[in-house]
């Protein structure tokens, strides 16, 4: 049976992986930054103030996980040894894992707007637009630590068959 050709990605494919994963990240950092700025300055209205539950629990602020993970890529690829490879498929199975439990949250928000006093009403209408922004990133984040999960399984069984062969290699030499 010949081996497939498309069980292995390229290693400049997951350089751009990770890069891709870093400004995502980047990206999300930032914006939590802006909520930050614009949730702070709300004043106390008639129904209060609008904290939505991905604002409370810092859902953008989860975006450092995304730079490691990419990080972790482009250390695994640069330096593909076992112990690195096995680093970013973990970190990739976490943003993985964060990416659903965000767009849940962000489904959330979006789906149940109370009522807020006219004085913030603006804000939090931007605030929800940031929110269907970063709506549409995480499906983009869960597809690039998928990807990069499934060839890292492969990676990493690639490369413990290799040892395994070349432990055997030496051992049969040596008889």
């Amino acid at each position: 049976m010949a081996p497939c050709m498309c069980s292995k990605i390229s290693p400049a494919d997951s350089l751009v992986l990770g890069a891709v994963q870093i400004m995502i990240g980047i990206f999300h950092v930032f914006m939590w930054y802006f909520l930050l700025i614009l949730y702070m300055g709300q004043i106390r209205g008639v129904f209060g103030t609008y904290e939505p539950i991905t604002y409370k629990t810092g859902c953008s602020l989860w975006g450092i996980i995304f730079i490691i993970a990419g990080v972790s890529i482009i250390r695994a690829t640069r330096h593909p040894t076992q112990g690195m490879i096995t680093c970013a498929l973990t970190t990739n199975i976490f943003c993985i894992i964060i990416a659903i439990i965000a767009s849940v949250l962000t489904t959330i928000e979006l789906s149940s707007f109370n009522s807020v006093s006219y004085r913030n009403y603006g804000q939090a209408k931007l605030g929800r637009e940031v929110s269907r922004v970063l709506l549409i990133s995480y499906p983009l984040e869960f597809s690039i630590a998928l990807t990069y999960s499934i060839f890292g399984c492969i990676d990493l069984n690639r490369h413990n068959e290799d040892t395994l062969t070349a432990v055997t290699e030496e051992a049969e030499s040596t008889f």
